[in-house]
């Protein structure tokens, strides 16, 4: 059984420590805004965060996050109120969806390294989430509309 800290509450998974950490928070958890795309680390559509870094949960076994704190998309602001959140919606950001929780969540660790980012900062640090909508031009916009927004205020 491995324990962690999952969007503030203590959890304890029982699957086995090999098992993809998507795989318990999906299925064993129940918490469902973490996505799979390509199941080898590649497009960020399962990204959350362990102790505040953006992290690929598709290829994290479990049992690497054992005692670790652990965000996904429900947890980086239980209101849907997190300036990168708010930025989406206001921006129009998604068109299919299913990247963007993965995208919002790089995104969040981005503006932690680059809290005012250049083009060339967002498009190092989000080259890695793909979109198949490609709505980087959007996702790009809302990215420093959030910035702008969080100048006044701390957020993971």
């Amino acid at each position: 059984m491995t324990t962690f800290d999952l969007n503030g509450r203590t959890v304890s998974a029982r699957s086995p420590d090999d098992t993809p950490l998507l795989w318990v928070i999906r299925d064993e958890l129940g918490l469902t805004g973490t996505k799979f795309g390509c199941g080898i680390g590649f497009c960020g559509a399962c990204t959350v965060h362990v102790e505040g870094r953006a992290t690929r949960s598709c290829i994290t076994p479990v049992g690497a996050v054992a005692g670790a704190r652990v965000t996904t998309i429900e947890g980086l602001d239980p209101q849907g109120k997190h300036p990168l959140q708010t930025a989406w919606l206001e921006l129009q950001v998604p068109q299919c969806g299913y990247c963007q929780s993965g995208q919002i969540m790089q995104a969040a660790t981005l503006l932690k390294d680059f809290p005012n980012p250049t083009d060339q900062d967002i498009n190092a640090v989000m080259a890695g989430s793909v979109c198949r909508c490609m709505t980087y031009v959007r996702i790009r916009k809302a990215i420093k509309l959030a910035a702008a927004k969080m100048q006044g205020g701390a957020h993971e």
